[in-house]
């Protein structure tokens, strides 16, 4: 009986220890990366300038013919311009715009 308390006490420093790499690997592989995406994104949307190619969340292509200071104005096809929050903005299709326009 003894033997079966005295291994019971033994290894008290083993919940904590798990507890600890639990949380570090959480960490490291859940919520770091996403800061990290978050950042991203907050760096792209305020590096937007005029005439660039972007495309919104709800999958709006277009350049972006003004911008204001939370807002932007982008301009589709046939010459159609909507308002957008800067927050709509998915991702950046200048690249892909520009090798279109040059084939």
């Amino acid at each position: 009986m003894y033997s079966i308390v005295l291994q019971a006490q033994g290894n008290n420093w083993s919940f904590p220890l798990m507890m600890v790499l639990m949380f570090g690997i959480l960490y490291f592989f859940m919520i770091r990366p996403q800061q990290k995406k978050a950042k991203d994104q907050k760096k792209f949307v305020e590096e937007i300038k005029k005439g660039d190619y972007v495309v919104t969340i709800g999958g709006m292509h277009g350049r972006v013919a003004e911008i204001e200071d939370d807002t932007f104005i982008l301009e589709a096809e046939r010459g159609a311009r909507m308002k957008f929050s800067k927050s709509a903005v998915s991702m950046d299709s200048t690249k892909t715009a520009n090798k279109k326009a040059t084939a």
